[in-house]
């Protein structure tokens, strides 16, 4: 009885509620009835255009990071454990070297030369000791991060250049030839090339070149230059003691399987982040990046499996490499199964490079940097002008083809004329300057040093202590 006497109260009462609360929801509130004002919508503009400015900064500092580790340690201990035990430390300290020789010359005038306004060539003085390279974006750049961010990501790419040639002349030139050879190449062989490709106003821009040569993340930029400049170097010093009836293994697989994986990883940083941003871009040429060192290590192996018997680690993480150089310049143009093609022929194209090309011609590039970077960064950049498309990059225009598939068969002749002049700087900039230091401080060292390693005669250590 009284639950029943309850319920018409509870009723109204709930009727009552429902009613207030119909009324308060159709009552405009005054923020809503007061239309937006224009500082309202600018500052709205400008927290979307902080939040995609953070974002992109962060994925470029997390690219740039990646790419030193390239460098060190993952190019160190590749090198490192291809090399005599003998010849460790003295291998590593090369790639470390220029870790830090190279940032000091970049800061000083690499980065001008390579980045600010000069002509077809090279580029201007203005940015030397990096002036007028502050917090704000470059706009003919990368508008959306700092400059200092573009200036160190770049930074990174300029390390890792020279430190690849010194797999060529691995075991045989003093620590101070190096040091004096390759800072004088990064400031006058790298820095020309890459003003060449990427500068404003740079011969082969795609933006505006003279012959626009699509180079994403550094085909003829990085692996041209800096594989055919190690075959010339390799030439130019001579064989080792004893090559090549001398046999030569590598002293610790383990070390060089470590270092490679590292430089799987690491190029994740050098081929998306060269997308300047974290947008689809960057995706495009992550997933590409990993397709194209999957398939070339497939491909290597299965051409040494039947060149020799067997599969080895060496030669599948040399396929993977081979796979890496060859995407490079294509990773942002390119489809995914573009990417697959391209691996797969990289690890058949440099394998025999090294396989035959060197046994034919005996030159004693030690650790195969040509065979890799110098004709993977060119079967590279020869590719992209094939298989580039608006469809992932529309560079030239939404409505203008990229590559040959998409109609421009044009771009092959400019992907040509890019990979002759890389070609070009790189030997006749190399030979140059390998004589003018062998001329003042001498490069080869003397037979007795190069018997006792360079650890030993360069640096006075040893990396194992096999007394102990």
């Amino acid at each position: 009885m009284l639950k029943s006497s309850r319920a018409p109260k509870l009723f109204s009462s709930s009727l009552f509620l429902l009613s207030s609360a119909f009324a308060v929801a159709q009552t405009p509130s005054p923020a809503a009835s007061t239309p937006a004002t224009q500082a309202q919508i600018d500052a709205l503009q400008q927290a979307v255009r902080n939040a995609q400015s953070n974002a992109d900064n962060a994925w470029m500092l997390v690219s740039a990071a990646l790419v030193l580790l390239m460098t060190g340690p993952g190019l160190a201990l590749f090198y490192g454990g291809l090399v005599r035990r003998k010849n460790i430390l003295g291998t590593m300290m090369q790639s470390f070297a220029m870790m830090g020789l190279v940032t000091i010359l970049w800061a000083v005038a690499g980065y001008s030369f390579a980045f600010g306004h000069g002509n077809s060539f090279i580029g201007g003085f203005e940015h030397l000791f990096l002036r007028g390279v502050g917090l704000a974006p470059n706009t003919d750049y990368a508008p959306t991060i700092p400059e200092q961010t573009y200036m160190v990501y770049q930074l990174m790419f300029a390390i890792i250049t020279p430190a690849l040639i010194t797999g060529a002349f691995a075991e045989r030139m003093k620590f101070s030839a190096m040091a004096v050879f390759l800072s004088l190449w990064s400031l006058f062989v790298y820095g020309p090339m890459a003003h060449m490709v990427w500068g404003v106003g740079g011969l082969l821009n795609a933006s505006g070149g003279h012959f626009p040569s699509l180079d994403f993340a550094g085909g003829t930029v990085v692996h041209v230059t800096s594989g055919v400049s190690a075959l010339v170097a390799a030439l130019y010093l001579g064989k080792r003691i004893g090559y090549p009836h001398t046999a030569m293994p590598p002293h610790s697989m383990v070390l060089s399987f470590i270092g490679a994986c590292l430089l799987w990883v690491g190029w994740f940083g050098f081929n998306a982040g060269s997308a300047l941003s974290s947008g689809s871009l960057a995706t495009s040429a992550f997933i590409n990046t990993h397709f194209a060192a999957a398939t070339a290590a497939l491909g290597w192996t299965i051409a040494e499996w039947f060149h020799n018997g067997k599969p080895t680690a060496l030669g599948a993480i040399s396929g993977a490499v081979a796979g890496l150089v060859a995407i490079t310049p294509a990773s942002g143009f390119v489809q995914p199964f573009a990417a697959l093609l391209i691996g797969i022929l990289a690890g058949a194209v440099c394998s025999f490079m090294v396989f035959k090309v060197k046994s034919w011609f005996r030159y004693d590039d030690s650790l195969d940097a040509f065979g890799v970077h110098g004709a993977g960064g060119t079967l590279g950049a020869l590719l992209t002008g094939l298989f580039a498309t608006r469809a992932i990059n529309a560079i030239f225009g939404a409505n203008v083809p990229t590559g040959a598939i998409d109609g421009h068969w044009g771009q092959l002749l400019n992907q040509g004329v890019g990979v002759a002049i890389a070609w070009t700087i790189s030997i006749v900039g190399t030979l140059i300057l390998l004589f003018l230091v062998d001329k003042i401080i001498g490069l080869r060292l003397s037979p007795e040093d190069e018997s006792a390693g360079l650890d030993l005669s360069q640096h006075g250590e040893e990396g194992y202590d096999l007394n102990s």
